[in-house]
């Protein structure tokens, strides 16, 4: 299939400029040529009319298995419920612009190749499969009373995380991981807002279990990325070789300085406690819950304008959960707080197409490229707001060439 775009200002993310009006052509899933004549035969033509077009977005932290804020659903659902669920929400991100997802947590294989032989409409998912946890740790998310474990070595899993407990154990689950073909590793380094036995301000991991994880990693030429929030649990992420902290609300000076001489990355999710605070309630969310979210939504805004004095590289992500998923673009207004549109755009096409090991593919108009493109009615570089509201915004979305059903 051929696709032509007509006289739309393409942005080029390298230079972060938007260039003046120019024909783009995709062929069979990929950008053929720029600068394409207006007279290409084509199976759709698209007449974007000085409109501007961008890459295809790019969240980095998302899960699709944390299908309802609901988790006492959670608990009971079948794999049936949990994939019509998952579907939905994977139909609807790439409806909001998204055509290429980091998956953080949880096992979401079927919902790939669901995705990939064309069964559903979805992103490309780049994932991290089950989330790796000490016992009482983030990921450790079964309630009730557990029968002590018989030996140390004791795994227990569900389709979100594995509890493995010592380096030894750690180096299994992810092995195990690594096995069924996750693209990176995902470990908890420190208490969590979703879960509630564990306090926000606990230390999860000891530098020799993180180690041992970030070997294995290293083993399968990827890497590690941690939930961590406090400065403790981060510099002691960083220190022992994990590449990404996801959300890292809490960090300070220090543990920012610690990141940037590492060359770890920040992905921010700031959008997901902003969600949890106004509907989380209504949702089913436990209190204990809520007051933990209050105190990293407070910290948020801060952590970003810490990480970016420290000269901290920093991603995009939302890590938004089943019924909040909607306001995933809101994200954009949020970060426009602490960051202009120029580094906001740098941090979702340059900083998470290298977290995705997709450089030149996504996040970027230039041959060979996928096919995938935004074209908004307003510039971003002008006004971030403009990718906050895509139903009001975008004229087009097009996945591999082929407009996305909205």
């Amino acid at each position: 299939m051929k696709t032509l775009i007509r006289n739309g200002h393409v942005l080029d993310t390298a230079t972060m400029t938007m260039g003046g009006e120019t024909n783009l052509l995709i062929e069979d899933g990929r950008i053929a040529r720029l600068d394409a004549d207006a007279a290409t035969d084509a199976d759709l033509v698209i007449d974007a009319d000085g409109q501007f077009v961008l890459p295809g977005l790019i969240d980095a932290h998302v899960h699709f298995r944390l299908a309802t804020l609901d988790f006492s659903r959670l608990a009971v659902w079948t794999e049936v419920e949990y994939g019509i669920a998952m579907a939905r929400l994977a139909r609807e991100t790439l409806a909001r612009g998204f055509t290429t997802v980091r998956d953080i947590g949880g096992d979401v294989r079927g919902l790939m190749r669901a995705i990939r032989t064309g069964a559903i409409p979805g992103p490309r998912i780049f994932h991290a499969g089950r989330m790796l946890s000490q016992t009482g740790g983030h990921a450790d998310a079964e309630g009730g009373p557990r029968d002590v474990p018989t030996c140390a070595c004791e795994m227990r899993h569900t389709a979100f995380g594995i509890v493995a407990d010592g380096a030894e154990a750690v180096r299994k689950a992810a092995r195990h991981n690594l096995r069924d073909g996750v693209d990176f590793l995902k470990i908890h380094v420190s208490g969590g807002v979703a879960t509630p036995s564990d306090p926000l301000d606990s230390v999860q991991y000891t530098a020799a279990e993180i180690a041992a994880a970030v070997e294995e990693a290293a083993h399968r030429r990827t890497y590690v990325a941690a939930h961590a929030y406090i400065p403790e649990s981060i510099s002691m992420a960083v220190a022992n070789g994990v590449h990404s902290i996801e959300h890292g609300n809490m960090l300070d000076s220090d543990s920012a300085a610690d990141m940037a001489r590492a060359g770890a990355v920040l992905v921010p999710t700031l959008v997901t406690y902003v969600a949890m605070q106004e509907v989380g309630k209504q949702l089913g969310l436990p209190q204990t819950n809520i007051d933990k979210n209050r105190l990293v939504t407070e910290a948020g805004i801060a952590s970003l304008e810490t990480a970016k004095a420290a000269g901290v590289t920093m991603g995009f992500g939302t890590d938004l959960i089943g019924e909040t998923q909607p306001m995933q673009n809101r994200e954009f207004l949020i970060r426009a707080e602490a960051q202009s549109p120029a580094e906001i755009l740098h941090a979702m096409y340059v900083v998470n197409a290298r977290l995705m090991r997709l450089e030149g593919e996504i996040g970027v108009i230039a041959p060979g490229a996928a096919g995938d493109i935004v074209i908004a009615h307003s510039n971003p570089l002008d006004d971030i707001s403009v990718l906050g509201d895509p139903a009001a915004n975008f004229s087009h979305i097009l996945q591999a060439g082929r407009p996305v059903a909205r």
